[in-house]
């Protein structure tokens, strides 16, 4: 089988070298080493070559040539990533929003702070969408909420601590001071 090599010509190699140092200062770097694969193709070398000056597969790097040689240097840009899908939608972050904004006890807990399995299982219970609470945190974060965390005195009274934790504490958190537009951003 005969090796692919490329034949580019001079300004088209002095574009591509500029795209890929553009590439790599921008911080793209998966798009500047596709475009060093086919500069360095175009000088002589191999794909097993290539696969090990750039630490890439051989396949990906013939398949990287492959795509330039069909489609030019557009086949090589990044792509848009879509990524998985929202689990809630804005509707159901507007109403988990508000669900929020009530409090715990409002909504028939028996604790007066949200904690993050708590919020985790209150949006399964509302919505049938499971989240990692490690992930409800990424998502208060998007709606603009914020941690609060008391500390709990070993020495004191349960329960003073616990009418704190019900009553005093929710009247203390941070309230948003503006609202931008609709109610899901605060």
């Amino acid at each position: 089988m005969l090796p692919r090599l490329l034949r580019l010509h001079p300004s088209t190699s002095r574009r591509l070298i500029r795209l890929s140092k553009e590439a790599e200062r921008d911080g793209a770097y998966r798009v500047a080493k596709r475009l060093r694969a086919v500069i360095l193709n175009a000088q002589g070398r191999t794909s097993s070559e290539l696969a090990d000056i750039l630490q890439a597969p051989r396949s990906k790097v013939s398949e990287w040539l492959a795509r330039y040689e069909a489609h030019g240097v557009e086949a090589l840009l990044e792509g848009y990533r879509s990524g998985r899908p929202a689990g809630l939608s804005l509707q159901q972050k507007e109403q988990l929003s508000d669900i929020l904004d009530s409090g715990p006890v409002a909504y028939g807990l028996d604790t007066g702070i949200w904690t993050s399995p708590l919020i985790a299982w209150i949006i399964a219970q509302e919505f049938g969408v499971h989240y990692h609470p490690g992930h409800v945190r990424k998502l208060l974060h998007q709606l603009h909420f914020s941690v609060q965390r008391p500390h709990r005195v070993t020495r004191a009274n349960p329960t003073e601590q616990d009418r704190w934790h019900r009553y005093t504490y929710p009247r203390l958190k941070k309230i948003p001071s503006e609202k931008l537009g609709t109610n899901l951003y605060r």
